[in-house]
């Protein structure tokens, strides 16, 4: 698996940075801070806080970075049994997570949940459907224009091909985007000004090799949409396993959680790199200039 992996990722950036022509990312980002977090998982801000997501746990910190509410035990309350948060969004102080049962790479019992800003406590949950073909869930992302919740999966197969839409508002599904060409290991998604970004965990610890994130642009129909490479994350601290990401609009700032010192086998923590005793997560702040 690793060297199809390889030579996939290799395949897919190159196309995407020659095959495309005319298009180009969106922004240039300039590293502007690091902050080290708990959470392993996601990222989202809203008003000057900003909340990170454990593969367990749901942490709140203030504009300076402290730690200003933390929930360690964020399953209670469903009727299914699951174990995992992915990456995270936020929306007029109400999170939503992707939580499902995860296990040596595989997902089940996927949850379109909403939590409290404030109390990081279980509100609602959205009624999922089973027959989408999605098989996981590592990321979601609200679209307050277009009123629709985007969902990743990150298991190599094709339901990792496509983004889950579900209505903002009902709850309802509606429908599947099919991205083109399609990307495998999405660990996070995010909307902003008008496009998607997705991340993926395409590159290589061992060998060095960076992660990208990519700009998706939704057709008309929201049936497809065009994938163009946006960022390849060769200036982190030392490559590792990228996570969730997140824009703030008022600062003009994007943010990654990007995950470093532990070896990743079938998406789960499996020993560490030499010189680690520990993971460590950090999320990187990037101002941001237009193209």
């Amino acid at each position: 698996m690793k060297m199809n992996r390889r030579l996939l990722s290799a395949g897919l950036a190159a196309f995407l940075l020659w095959g495309c022509g005319e298009a180009k990312s969106a922004y240039r980002y300039e590293l502007a801070d690091v902050h080290p977090v708990k959470g392993r998982q996601g990222i989202c801000t809203e008003d000057g806080n900003y909340w990170v997501s454990g593969s367990g746990t749901l942490e709140k910190y203030d504009s300076r970075w402290s730690l200003i509410a933390e929930n360690k035990e964020p399953f209670e309350g469903y009727s299914l049994e699951v174990n995992h948060i992915g990456d995270i969004d936020v929306y007029n102080n109400e999170l939503y997570l992707g939580v499902e049962y995860f296990m040596d790479g595989e997902g089940k019992n996927i949850q379109v949940a909403v939590y409290d800003g404030d109390t990081l406590k279980l509100k609602r949950v959205f009624p999922f459907r089973a027959d989408t073909g999605q098989l996981e869930c590592s990321g979601i992302a609200v679209d307050p224009d277009s009123r629709t919740v985007y969902m990743t999966s990150w298991i190599d197969d094709e339901s990792s091909e496509y983004l889950y839409m579900y209505d903002l508002d009902t709850g309802d599904y509606k429908g599947k985007l099919k991205m083109q060409p399609a990307l495998k290991w999405l660990q996070g998604v995010a909307y902003y000004d008008g496009s998607l970004y997705v991340t993926s965990d395409d590159g290589d610890a061992d060998d060095n090799k960076p992660d990208h994130m990519y700009r998706v642009d939704v057709s008309e129909n929201k049936e497809t949409g065009t994938v163009v490479l946006e960022k390849t994350f060769d200036d982190v601290t030392k490559q590792g396993e990228i996570e969730g990401l997140t824009f703030d609009k008022a600062l003009g700032q994007f943010l990654l959680l990007y995950n470093r010192g532990a070896r990743i086998i079938a998406g789960m923590p499996t020993g560490f790199y030499e010189g680690y005793t520990e993971e460590i997560h950090e999320v990187f702040v990037y101002d941001m200039k237009k193209n």
